[in-house]
């Protein structure tokens, strides 16, 4: 269940959120370099959204330091610049799933590892089925997402889904909310990991398509994203109580 808030404290409770997403990416080593970009839609003016600055560490951002960005990609609030392939795949992104909320795509170790195989997750655990039949292989590779027609064919393959594998690139998932798309994307790399160690160890032996199915739909729904979101955000704010300065 979802809260109604005014337009202006709903834009802080995002940012809150979105700034500390990135702080939590850090502390799990998702951060890489200047890689990666996470977006919560404005929702004041919804064809905007927020993204964290070009070249900042993720273990820095506060929401003071994110930037609102409009739909050609100009900065219109905060100051810094933004990665142009975050632009480009978030802006076609937010404008194919009117439903989406965030978006979160970093250059995380085992998505990178597994989305050189090319293939879906199995449901080999439960909270892998949380991605099942909810998730799909963007199955091509074409260097640095700068171009428009690129961005456009990967959000045309996340589909409705939760989630996209970029093959040779890395994950991509998305919510409703910034809680959502992150505890997907913190999740997805997991199950990433477990399935390349299950994998390096043996043949893992595949949860049922019915019990998988059944399993996806506690596992998967909007609620369960945002429930287990919350325990990490009070934790990383209690931490580092600077992340939420404006």
């Amino acid at each position: 269940m979802t809260t109604r808030r005014e337009p202006l404290a709903e834009r802080r409770y995002r940012k809150q959120r979105l700034a500390a997403t990135l702080r939590l990416f850090a502390r799990l080593g998702f951060d890489h370099g200047a890689g990666g970009h996470v977006t919560a839609r404005d929702p004041i003016e919804p064809d905007h959204f927020w993204i964290n600055p070009f070249g900042m560490h993720f273990g820095h951002v506060r929401v003071a330091d994110l930037l609102l960005v409009d739909e050609s990609g100009t900065v219109v609030a905060g100051e810094g610049s933004v990665n142009p392939a975050g632009y480009a795949i978030h802006s076609h992104v937010h404008a194919a799933r009117p439903d989406v909320v965030a978006a979160a795509h970093t250059h995380s170790t085992y998505g990178r590892a597994w989305s050189t195989l090319g293939r879906p997750l199995d449901p080999l655990t439960q909270d892998a089925c949380a991605f099942y039949e909810d998730h799909s292989v963007y199955d091509d590779f074409e260097g640095v997402v700068l171009e428009s027609q690129e961005a456009k064919r990967i959000a045309d393959r996340l589909g409705d889904g939760k989630a996209v594998i970029l093959r040779n690139h890395g994950l991509l998932t998305v919510g409703g909310s910034v809680q959502e798309a992150a505890w997907w994307f913190i999740t997805m790399d997991r199950s990433c990991q477990v399935q390349l160690l299950a994998e390096a160890a043996g043949r893992p032996l595949p949860i049922r398509p019915d019990a998988a199915r059944a399993t996806a739909a506690l596992m998967g729904t909007p609620g369960m994203g945002r429930f287990n979101f919350s325990p990490l955000y009070d934790d990383i704010v209690r931490a580092q109580p600077d992340l939420i300065e404006e």
